[in-house]
């Protein structure tokens, strides 16, 4: 072998090799990983459409529970391998709280300033979404009765029909779903019904379980009468398919939480991680996420049934949105989130024991 062919071969290997090394980094810079709550179904339409409009880009999405979702956040942190660039919960307080503690990183642009000033905070955590939790009624098994629009007229309800109510009520286990839990806890702070509601529950064996599908499952298949704060925009996506579901905004108050996207401080994809929250507040990715993926948008710009502007106050009452913000952290504190969890099991347990209480202290 001549000098000069052993050159040619050696250059040539390096070529290959730059030309391998390239296209692994581009692959790498065209990824992004994303831990969402949200159904991957529902998410879907979101994924597909931000890909092609970036097709270089492919994204990982993983769905999980809130809380597996920050537990393994926080543990792949430690051990010094993250794999999260964005993280999008419906628990907004735990959100919050990675905030709190240094997780976030900030994205400040034009889409973001156009949030609700509730929905963003420190321009590190933005809420996506603006889904009320209602109350869901079996249509069918509600045929003769007054449906209950209000907490105080449920409660009625449930006192005077005992028999009819038993067995037939759902809500979240707040002691395994976050969002229950932060529900459950806005509504100790906001109505002073709550214990009592929740003691009427009990005494009537309530279903628990830890996502909104199962228990519209449920609904849909007449095994329960009525669902508590469940999230709105599943329930209307139930009955745009045609279930035979009748949802009601307590007249007294509706509370209002938001899917909420944090961009993780050690992204592995850092840049494309801020393109992705970008497209999720711009008025394209929310005009998806209302007309396919069938969420509220946040964006007041946006017209629809799903669109926080299609709910306004004067349709469905009192509309009380969850703050983002450090005010959240106060459901966190262990002590308090024990004693809420214990009292929700002891009225359970003991659901005549008029001494429970259900207020966060």
């Amino acid at each position: 072998m001549t000098f000069r062919t052993a050159f040619s071969i050696v250059t040539l290997l390096v070529a290959c090799s730059a030309l391998a090394d390239s296209r692994e980094g581009g692959a790498q810079r065209g990824e992004i990983t994303v831990y969402s709550t949200t159904d991957t179904a529902v998410f879907r339409p979101l994924i597909e459409d931000f890909e092609r409009s970036h097709p270089d880009t492919s994204i990982r999405y993983e769905e999980l529970d809130a809380k597996e979702l920050y537990d393994r956040f926080l543990r792949e942190a430690a051990e010094g391998k993250p794999r999260a660039d964005l993280l999008l919960s419906s628990a907004m307080d735990l959100q919050v709280k990675l905030v709190n503690d240094g997780y976030a990183e900030r994205h400040e642009s034009e889409n973001a300033s156009k949030l609700p000033s509730w929905a963003r905070w420190r321009n590190e955590a933005f809420g996506v979404t603006f889904e009320p939790a209602v109350m869901v009624f079996n249509s069918q098994l509600m045929r003769g009765r007054r449906i209950p629009q209000s907490r105080a007229e449920l409660l009625e309800a449930l006192n005077r029909d005992a028999t009819f109510w038993r067995g037939r009520i759902g809500t979240y286990d707040i002691s395994q779903s976050s969002v229950g839990y932060l529900l459950a806890s806005q509504d100790a702070r906001q109505s002073s019904e709550f214990s009592a509601l929740v003691q009427a529950f009990c005494a009537l064996d309530i279903q628990t379980h830890n996502n909104t599908a199962r228990l519209l499952d449920q609904l849909e298949r007449g095994e329960l009468a009525m669902g508590y704060n469940l999230l709105g925009s599943y329930a209307s996506g139930r009955v745009g398919d045609g279930a035979p579901l009748t949802i009601v905004y307590p007249r007294d108050y509706t509370l209002v939480i938001s899917r909420t996207a944090i961009l993780a401080r050690n992204a592995p994809h850092r840049e494309n991680a801020h393109r992705l929250l970008e497209y999720l507040l711009s008025l394209r990715g929310q005009r998806i996420l209302a007309a396919q993926s069938r969420l509220s948008a946040i964006r007041p710009e946006i017209l629809g049934p799903y669109s926080g502007l299609g709910l306004a106050e004067s349709q469905v009452g009192l509309l009380r949105p969850i703050t983002l913000g450090p005010g959240l952290l106060t459901y966190l504190d262990q002590q308090k989130q024990r004693r809420m969890i214990e009292r929700w099991k002891r009225a359970a347990s003991s659901a005549d024991d008029d001494r429970s209480s259900m207020t966060v202290e």
